[in-house]
């Protein structure tokens, strides 16, 4: 099975390509996976897959660490998100938001398509996120996201990554790592270390079964 393994930055993906010796490089390939690392956010995530992804992957899994509206989820545990939003995507009605779904200009919401069959995949849990252009750090739009769209997660990537794969009808799937809870922003709280290692020790599981399979 060929893989696009796609994540924003090499840093989310530094213990991997350690353990595999990559290159330090934005496109990697490699006999049964590829990496690319897109930049950060929707537009720099859209171009690098317009111009890298196509139907010779069986899978395109995007990888990262998120954000957790859920204080059950434990941070650095690992979450596949089978559901992605575009959150502010749409017009602002008074004090009210319309999606693009609410003006008739298209869909917001995304599903994974990949059905996994792989035990380290079925047994993370599968919860729904949100996908946006500003990471929340404020009580009361935190609250009104909470109430529109009651999600599990937030990344700055996913829905965009879900996007390309429904256009181009590759599979895909979204693996991410809790690395805080969204909250009023408070950096010393956050687990971004944490997150990041255990992300990178269960991928590195993951592909080197991958490869005996």
């Amino acid at each position: 099975m060929k893989i696009l393994l796609i994540a924003a930055t090499k840093a989310e993906l530094a213990i991997v390509f350690e353990h595999f010796e990559l290159p330090q490089q934005d496109f990697v390939q490699h006999a049964k996976f590829d990496i690319l690392i897109t930049g950060v956010g929707l537009t720099a995530t859209a171009f690098a897959l317009g111009k890298t992804l196509n139907s010779s992957y069986n899978l395109a899994l995007n990888v990262g660490i998120a954000g957790s509206f859920n204080s059950q989820i434990a941070l650095g545990s690992l979450v596949n998100i089978e559901t992605d939003r575009l959150a502010d995507f749409g017009a602002e009605d008074h004090d009210n938001f319309l999606t693009i779904d609410d003006l008739g200009l298209g869909n917001s919401s995304y599903q994974a398509t990949y059905k996994p069959t792989e035990p380290n995949i079925l047994q993370l849990p599968k919860v729904s996120g949100i996908t946006v252009n500003t990471a929340h750090g404020n009580a009361q739009s935190i609250a009104k996201t909470i109430a529109k769209y009651n999600p599990a997660t937030e990344s700055m990537e996913g829905a965009a990554v879900f996007y390309a794969c429904l256009s181009l009808q590759v599979p895909c799937l979204q693996i991410r790592s809790i690395s805080n809870y969204v909250t009023p922003r408070n950096k010393l709280a956050w687990q971004i270390e944490l997150a990041l290692k255990n992300l990178n020790l269960w991928l590195i599981d993951y592909l080197e079964n991958l490869e005996t399979n």
